[in-house]
């Protein structure tokens, strides 16, 4: 990705002062190139239009302010990333020895620490880029069982034609129930509730 901005200096050192804090990168990787020179009379009133071009990985900046933010949290952790969909997406995993506190109560910590870097990344990118981050597979795990929660539960709403209200989860895990049971002949689903508070119903097609 390349981030590109176009601006007036006097000078080269103040254009590269300028595209250094703009830019928030430091100058050797800044390249800054001379659009248009405008001469003022004796001197005066002179000054030149440069543009400054900074390469982007995203993928790697990320891993960069993951570590960081861990780094200052005095947890030692290794960074992980995938990059799908032609650089659409980008998935990042960490490891610790500390992977049940960067987990938090039903994923919680790890869902803000993703927002903080889907918020990071979002401010870099022009385009809009889904970031994914997991800690020791706690993701990969949380799915497989809710996959089985939901097939367990569906059987027997189905079975007994009674409808059945899962405890309270979040978008991405009642979006886990809902995408698993799309295509039930004999049950759906619908979320209910506000908040902490919204549930998924699995309910009988048939009565």
């Amino acid at each position: 990705m390349t981030k590109r901005i176009e601006f007036d200096a006097k000078t080269l050192k103040e254009a590269e002062d300028y595209a250094q804090k703009e830019l928030n990168a430091p100058l050797e990787r800044i390249k800054i190139n001379v659009l248009k020179e405008k001469k003022g009379i004796l001197g005066i009133g002179s000054s030149t239009t440069y543009e400054a071009i900074l390469e982007i990985n995203l993928a790697f900046e990320g891993k960069k302010y993951l570590e960081t933010l861990f780094g200052d949290l005095e947890i030692e952790v290794i960074t992980e990333f995938r990059t799908l969909d032609d650089g659409k997406a980008i998935h990042y995993h960490v490891q610790s020895d500390n992977n049940a506190i960067l987990i938090g109560y039903e994923g919680r910590t790890l869902n803000a620490f993703q927002t903080l870097l889907r918020t990071y990344i979002g401010k870099l990118s022009q385009n809009f880029v889904r970031v994914t981050l997991d800690v020791g597979g706690y993701k990969e795990s949380r799915k497989r069982q809710l996959e089985i929660l939901a097939t367990k539960t569906a059987k027997e709403v189905a079975f007994t034609g009674i409808e059945a209200k899962l405890s309270p989860m979040n978008s991405y895990e009642r979006r886990i129930i809902h995408t698993k049971l799309a295509e039930w002949r004999d049950v759906y689903t619908e979320s209910e509730g506000e908040g902490n508070e919204r549930a998924i119903i699995i309910k009988p097609k048939y009565k």
